[in-house]
């Protein structure tokens, strides 16, 4: 494929909540959420989970970097990453971090601030190099980071509030919707109007059915719930995202085999995987 059009996601974090590193968690990967997504020449980060900072050694050997951070909320297993993402470091390097959630009770850069702050953290943000810079929009706005790629947003239904994110670039899209809980029975209209017709929908699929009733207003959905929104809204592909710590591969390899039969060419994301629209 040409490069100048080529559009990816690699999965650098797949889990939720915190990590789970360990044997039972190898095939499947131990890191909180964090997506690359490649628009042609264009990097854009989805969140910032401890899955960041193998992102950030990878990125080291690229040179100079230019690039934005989308974040679906502010939790602390979303947000991790970003003290130890590696290019923050960088001189030469431009970084701009976006949240859809925080206003107007919230602005981004002084959650940050309070996030890195002495008893919790030793230093402050004002220590990257980078050129960083903090960016608050309202869930439901429509972004345009590069030419040619285009970003509509929706709120999520999560503690304290979340975003999820449509990625659009050359004719394909791909949806990224985490951290949201379902109302049983009742699809959710702004998830709909995201995945409308995108090639992936990658979902929230913290928990199953079964275990949902036990965590409800926890935050999160099943991959049940995941499929049928993707049969309501024409999605090409479900990704099932955001695994529960307690799910360990026997447990992940389940999942996949009741989801495959349940919506063939549903996808359980993995550390490492690529998907293509």
């Amino acid at each position: 494929m040409d490069a100048a059009r080529d559009f990816f996601v690699r999965f650098w974090g797949v889990r939720g909540s915190i990590s789970c590193p360990g044997e039972k968690h190898q095939r499947y990967g131990g890191n909180t959420s964090c997506l690359e997504v490649r628009c042609g020449e264009h990097l854009l980060i989805f969140d910032a989970g401890t899955g960041l900072r193998p992102l950030g050694c990878e990125l080291s050997c690229e040179g100079k970097l230019d690039t934005d951070i989308f974040l679906t909320h502010t939790h602390h297993d979303h947000i991790i990453g970003l003290p130890f993402f590696g290019p923050m470091f960088g001189s030469s390097n431009r970084i701009r971090v976006w949240a859809g959630h925080l206003m107007p009770a919230h602005n981004l850069h002084d959650v940050l601030c309070q996030f890195m702050t002495a008893p919790l953290f030793p230093v402050p943000p004002q220590v990257f190099a980078a050129n960083v810079s903090f960016h608050d929009f309202e869930a439901g706005e429509d972004l345009a980071p590069a030419n040619g790629v285009s970003i509509r947003t929706a709120p999520l239904n999560h503690p304290n509030g979340a975003t999820g994110y449509r990625i659009e670039f050359g004719g394909r899209a791909i949806c990224y919707v985490t951290d949201t809980e379902h109302l049983p029975g009742q699809l959710n209209d702004d998830i709909l109007g995201l995945a409308a017709g995108a090639d992936y929908l990658i979902y929230d699929a913290t928990y199953t059915d079964d275990e949902f009733p036990s965590h409800v207003n926890w935050g999160h959905s099943t991959w049940q719930e995941g499929v049928r929104l993707c049969d309501a809204a024409d999605v090409e592909h479900l990704v099932v995202f955001h695994h529960d710590p307690s799910h360990d591969d026997e447990f992940m390899d389940r999942i996949a085999k009741e989801a495959e039969a349940r919506r063939p060419g549903t996808v359980v994301a993995r550390e490492g995987m690529v998907l293509r629209p």
